[in-house]
Order: structure tokens, then sequence, then C-alpha cells
């Protein structure tokens, strides 16, 4: 009996495996014309029950066919269903690909409206690609898509989209850091990061060429460095890439305070036997001010090339040139950081709202150039290469002002000139491998990288002159002013006398600089995501960095040098795979601190000089991400604690000196929310609490007094919100609408025990948007603070924002 059981379960085998021995195996990829894998295509196999759904990277395979004749159909929601006819016989493998009629941007616009987008494979966060689920860091993004439908103009208002992040105050074109200031997790960024690679500007950075606008939550030294990296995380841009047919927008925007906006987007294939194609961004944008001086001009235009030279080998150039003249109101600093306020708020300083302390005739130009070369090169099928350069330059040239208390208590403020001339450098090597292979069983994800950075700053810049004294509440009021201490008088000076003759009349003729200073960093980095099973993966990575300034510092004739170690510590469980994870980081950040002048007690050089260790912030977070409801909602939920050690600060028992051993404490929680609950209603959310302290300092340092806050961290709670609906059928196709609103609450700018507390209060903006968005034409009108809120923000000071506008725009896409 056993041995018929036997004959019969072997004959059983040998028939069913003679079965799959007669069927055959149909594979392939679909990718969008830009060359990109197109995920989540639905494969069918025609008249059969068979098919396929494609993978992150494109690919897809149908196995147990039948020999025979069939059509295979691809097909994604939005798109033209393609398909491609085939033969295949018992044994046989057949290869088919299948190309999209969209680019990948297009797609995306697709993507969203399907609800397909939330997990998708992401290479610039993790240097790697990995997706959303996966990765144990928190990123947030703002896809053109959502600036398109804001019809945002300034890269100021894509943060507004964001939970945790919002801005301290505007461009103002001064040297090193003349970019906006922003608050993220309570400390402070700004936007120097472009492709995941050195875009520095001097001033502000257009729009045209954004496709996405990244927020790497957290310190991020790991992967990226501590050149451009905050404690707090990174604000990166991705930029538009070419793809292989004929396509592009012209569009033009009109708005409030001489808004004028034109920008153009071609793109073009360049051959019709190679995948070469060319992309080109440009925009012209003029815009006066809300107050009663102040504008904006500048060009832009930013060219793109990539050839896929074979199915190995791809080439990405990219340019950015940009060329921006502006009047920029001056900063008002309410505090000496000494002497006590004469105010703790807003309506008791009355700063006048539309008042610009400025003069037209006093502009300042911040050019911008940057270049990028990538070359990717796929070395087998678990490794790949990519190179990277970097070369960019930035400078700041004009007249940089700011308004400063003179340390006595009475209602008038210094305004102080000075003329910017710098000029700032960077150029960038990186060397990637990334590899996707087995080690005993087990899926390992490992980038290994090499990375040098040189930058150059050139300054010739002149002095500073006290122009004149104001009050808040006017500029224009004829008034003398008489400096006792020093017995100096300043005539009544209007903003109509703010010329730049009068200025350079100021301005010492002996206080011109010629400097110059280099310094380089050399780093080498490796990241490893190892599954050790299909729901539970594990993060490590380390980087080793060396910091050289040759010139930055006289301490030493053979100059200044310092090696910091930084890791990162990730562990992601999915209950549900591709559905929650469960998520936690450990991650590190670190800052170089130059040696400073050691002065003895009658504040005379000892001519030696103290070194320091440099700065380290730490942070664990732990969270949760979801992507539910057949990707209808995604969600990420985290809280993180951050810690800063080893800050230098103003040495207590003699102010010209330093020490170190300063910490700072940043603890909070965010919710992000994405969510399409059905067709053409499309929701985004968030919301965010921070807790910013000094746990170690001195009481009479300004910005590092244990238990006060250290300025900059911005409002401690914010909440974000924006819908828009497109009608999908009917006589409204086409045709939307869309509303949104941002909260931020009070914010302490200033806290100190000797000053005392100035709060800028809380506010609430509404934003509304009417629109039609076709093939071939969008037209939107957009509405922002409806409200006509006056609302401020700040670092140590206060900056008035616009009061309610409009921006109206016309689009044409072909």
């Amino acid at each position: 009996m056993k041995k018929k059981v036997l004959h019969i379960i072997t004959v059983c085998i040998l028939l069913s495996t003679a079965a799959f021995a007669q069927t055959g195996l149909i594979r392939g990829t679909v990718k969008t014309v830009d060359g990109q894998p197109a995920e989540s295509v639905t494969i069918a196999l025609k008249g059969t029950g068979k098919g396929a759904n494609t993978a992150q990277n494109g690919a897809f395979q149908i196995r147990n066919v039948e020999p025979g004749n069939y059509t295979v159909v691809a097909s994604f929601v939005g798109l033209t269903t393609k398909s491609q006819a085939i033969s295949i016989k018992a044994n046989q493998i057949v290869t088919i690909n299948f190309v999209l009629e969209e680019n990948s941007a297009k797609l995306s616009e697709v993507v969203i409206s399907a609800n397909k987008s939330r997990n998708k494979l992401t290479s610039s966060v993790a240097k790697m690609p990995l997706k959303n689920l996966e990765n144990p860091q928190v990123y947030n993004s703002v896809s053109s898509e959502i600036i398109k439908q804001q019809a945002i103009t300034s890269f100021d208002d894509v943060i507004r989209n964001v939970p945790g992040l919002s801005q301290t105050w505007q461009s103002t074109g001064r040297a090193g850091d003349g970019a906006s200031y922003f608050a993220l997790r309570g400390f402070e960024a700004q936007t120097t990061l472009v492709n995941g690679l050195p875009g520095l500007t001097g001033g502000n950075f257009d729009l045209a060429d954004v496709e996405e606008v990244q927020v790497m939550k957290g310190p991020s030294a790991t992967l990226f460095g501590a050149s451009f990296v905050g404690y707090g995380g990174i604000i990166n841009t991705i930029t538009k890439k070419p793809y292989y047919n004929f396509g592009g927008e012209v569009a033009y925007n009109v708005g409030s305070f001489g808004l004028n906006r034109v920008t153009v987007d071609v793109n073009s294939p360049l051959s019709k036997t190679e995948k070469m194609a060319l992309r080109v961004n440009a925009a012209y944008h003029t815009e006066n001010s809300f107050q009663n001086a102040g504008f904006k001009k500048s060009f832009f235009v930013a060219p793109a090339f990539t050839w896929e030279v074979n199915n190995r080998l791809k080439i990405d150039v990219l340019a950015e040139i940009m060329n921006e003249r502006r009047a920029v109101a001056p900063v008002f600093f309410q505090s000496d950081r000494a002497t006590p306020l004469i105010a703790a708020n807003v309506k008791d300083l009355g700063l006048n709202y539309n008042e610009s302390f400025m003069n037209n005739d006093l502009p300042i130009k911040n050019p911008r150039n940057n270049i990028q070369a990538q070359v990717n090169y796929k070395l087998s099928d678990e490794w790949n290469s990519q190179t990277v350069l970097a070369y960019s330059t930035a400078k700041s040239d004009g007249y940089y002002s700011y308004i400063y208390d003179d340390g006595i208590r009475d209602n008038f403020f210094a305004q102080y000139f000075h003329i910017e001339n710098n000029l700032t450098k960077t150029f960038n090597i990186q060397q990637n491998f990334n590899g996707d292979f087995k080690l005993f069983g087990l899926r390992n994800r490992l980038l290994v990288g090499l990375d040098f950075l040189s930058r150059t700053v050139t300054d010739k810049g002149s002095g500073w002159a006290t122009a004149r004294y104001v009050t808040p509440q006017n500029a224009n009021v004829a008034f003398d002013y008489t400096d006792a201490d020093n017995d100096i008088h300043f005539p009544a000076t209007p903003n109509s006398q703010l010329t730049r003759g009068f200025i350079n009349n100021l301005l010492p003729a002996d206080g011109y600089g010629n400097s110059s200073s280099v310094n380089r960093t050399y780093g080498a980095y490796a990241s490893n995501v190892l599954n050790i099973t299909n729901k539970l993966s594990a993060m490590l990575s380390l980087r080793v960095d060396r910091f050289e300034a040759p010139n930055e510092t006289e301490a030493d004739p053979n100059g200044f040098g310092q090696t910091a170690f930084s890791h990162k510590l990730g562990l992601v469980y999915q209950p549900v795979l591709d559905k929650v994870s469960i998520f936690g980081n450990y991650m590190n950040s670190f800052n170089n601190v130059n040696p400073s002048l050691i002065y003895d007690a009658d504040g005379q050089s000892t001519n030696q000089y103290k070194a320091f260790k440099p700065e380290h912030a730490n942070q664990w977070e732990v969270g949760v991400k979801t992507n539910l409801f057949d990707d209808k909602l995604s969600a990420t939920i985290s809280y993180y604690d951050i810690k800063v050690t080893d800050r230098v600060y103003t040495d207590p028992n003699n102010q010209n000196n330093s020490i170190q051993g300063g910490r700072v404490k940043s603890k909070g929680f965010e919710i992000a929310i994405n969510a399409n609950p059905t067709q053409g209603l499309n929701l985004i959310a968030g919301y965010s609490h921070n807790s910013t302290k000094v746990l170690a300092g001195a009481t009479t340092d300004f910005y590092n007094e244990p238990g006060r806050t250290p300025g900059g961290q911005g409002p401690a709670n914010q909440a974000n919100f924006w819908a828009t609906y497109k009608f999908p059928a009917g006589a409204l196709k086409n045709f939307g609408i869309g509303a949104g609103a941002n909260y931020a609450g009070e914010y302490k700018v200033i806290d100190n025990s000797v000053t005392g507390v100035f709060a800028l209060p809380s506010y609430t903006l509404v934003n509304g948007t009417v629109f039609f968005n076709s093939n071939h034409y969008r037209v939107n009108f957009n509405l922002n603070n409806i409200l006509d809120k006056q609302y401020y923000i700040g670092y140590w000071s206060i900056n008035p924002q616009k009061q309610r506008n409009f921006v109206a725009t016309v689009a044409y896409k072909f």
C-alpha cells in the first residue's frame, strides 16, 4: 500500500513538473519617457486571468504561461493603455518593455489623483532607493503640483506646507548667510542643498526648476556632512529632469504689490536614435513691497541635459543661473542683547507695519550660479556607481542695513549701513557605490561613499556707518538725535535722503576689506539597510569627517583642522507590510568650531589661542508611518528628543573669551497627514509642538541662559492645512476649489532675565483658490491672508509680513 502511494506521489510530481516545463515566462520593465521606472502599473495577459503589477524598479514577471499567441496590456489609471502582441513557446522566456507616454513629472500628477504616490521609492533622502515606510527618518515633501495649486511664487511660502518648519526672517542678501532663515525642530536652517549637493545662494531660490522641496527632519550629518546641515534637519530642493518627448508649459502670474512673473518650461529630445534630451526652465520676476519702499527684479534660467548612453550608463548635467537685484527692508532688532527692553510685545513697541526704513536707491544684487553633473553606471545586477560634481558661486553685492537698539532706554534706534562685496565659491565631488545583495540569506542595501568639499570666501566689503536714528513708528519724522556718549549729532534724515551718494559719503574710505579664506572637508561614509526579516529592517550609518582651514585663523601657521565622527541608527518594523511601519532612530550632526584668541583680565590679547572640540547634536526619535486604504491615507506621527552638547559661549568671568560646555535640548512631536478620501479630493495637514531650552550656559549670555529659549527656535505650536477638490465629471469637469489655513502660536524671540521677554503674537492665516486645470490649460485665482491679518516673524527680531494679497495665473501646457 505504501509503495502504491509512493508511486502515485512520484507520478504526480513528474506530471506536474512536466506540465510546468511546458509553460513559459513573460518578463520586462515599464518606464516613463524620461527613463524613470514606473511603479504599480498593471500588466495583464488579455483573455486570461494572469497578470502582475510592476515593482518599484518598474519590473514585472508573469509565470506559468501556456504556449500560444497573446496580447500583453499595460495600464495605469489616467494614462493611455499600451499593448504588445507576443508569441510564446514551451520553456521560453519572453522579454517585453513598455514606455508610458507621460514623463515622471506628469506621472506624479496622475499618481496623486490615483492615490499611488504615498510610499514611492526615494533615493535622495537616504542616498539609496528606499520607500517612506522603509526609512527610519522622518521627511516631508512639497511637490511642484502643490506649488502650482497654491500659486506660490516665493520659496519662502513653500514651507507653510511642512509641519514644524517656520520662517524667522526673509533673505537679507548679506554675505555668508544672506538666504532666508527658518526654524526646524527648534534650530536654524537655510536652503543650501540642491539635489543633495551644495547649491548656495545669498538671496532667494527661484521655483522655476523645482520639482520637489524635501525637508529631512533631525540631525543628518552622517550622509550629508556638517557644512550645510543644521541640527534640526535639512531643506533640499529637487530639480526638474529632462524626459524623452516634446512638452512643456508657459505660465504668467500677476498679483498684488506689482507682482509680474513669467515662467517657461520646455523639454525636447535631441536625437531620434539615442536617449538624449534637453529641458530648459526660465523665469522673469518683478515685484514691489507691501511697505513704502522695496522691490525685487530677477532673471533665472536652468538648462538640464540627460543622456542615457546605454542600459548601464546615464549622464545628467544641470546649470542654474540666477540674477537678482532688490532693495531689502532692514532687519529690526528691538534689543541690544544687554539692556532691558523698552517693550515686551508688538503693541507696546508700536512698529509701523508699512514702514520699510529703506530707499529703492540702495539695492543689493545676489547673482548665483550652480553647475551639477552626475554619472550613473550599472556595474552589475547588484551594484551601481554614482559620481557627482557640483560647483556653485554666490555673491552679495550692494547695500545691507539693520536697525539696532543703542542701549539707551528710549524710543530711538540706530540704523547702520554697509556695502557688501562678498563672493563664496564651493566645489564638491562625491563617489557613491550602491549595492543590493543577499548575504547569508539576508538582503543588504549598502551605500559606500567618499566626499570632498572646498569652499573659498573672498570679502572686499566696506566698514560700517551709523546713518541716522529712527523711531519704530516712523522713519520720516523730522527730528535730530545726539549720541551723548560719543558727542555725535545725527540730523533728521527721512527715507528720501537715503541715497547711494549719502551712504557712500558716510562710509570710511579706509574701511574696505580684502580678505580671502579657504576651507576643505574630506569625508567618508557608509550606510547599510539590513532586512532581518521581510518586516524588520535595521539601518546602520557612520561618517568620518576631516575639516581643514589653512588660513582662517592665526592660531597656527599651518592652519586649523578637526576630525569628527557621526552616526545614524534606525529600526523599522512593518506589522502590516507596505501599510504600517513602526520606526526609531538615533542620529547625529556636528559643527566645527574655530579656535579663539585668549584675552587677559584687562582685555589685552595674550597672542595665544584656545582650541575647541566640534559641537554635537544627537537625536532619538520614535514614531509610526502609515499608508492605508489603498494608498488613500498616508500619515506620520513621531516624537523626537535632540540634545546639543559642547556649545561654545561667552566666558562669564571674561567677556572677551569663550568657553565650551553649553547644552541645549529640543523635544517635541509632529503629525503629518496626506489623504485622498474620494476622487478629486486631496488633503494635506500637519501639527507640531516643540520645546527648546538651554540646559547649560551662563546667566550673563544672551543666547545661553539656562532655563531660557536660545532664540530663533520658532513658534512652539504650529498647524497647517490645505484641501483642493477638482470636479471629475459633469459641467464643472476640470474646475476646482481649494482652501487652507496656517496657525502659529506665540513665539518668544527674546527670552532673557536681564533684557526681559519679547513675544510675537499668535496668528492664523486663511488662503483660498478657484481653478481650472485641463490637459492644456491651467487658470488659477488665489487669495492669500484672506482675513487681512497683521502678523510677524523674527529671530531675535521683528519682521512684518504681507497682508491680504492675490495671485492670478494663466498657463498653457503642451
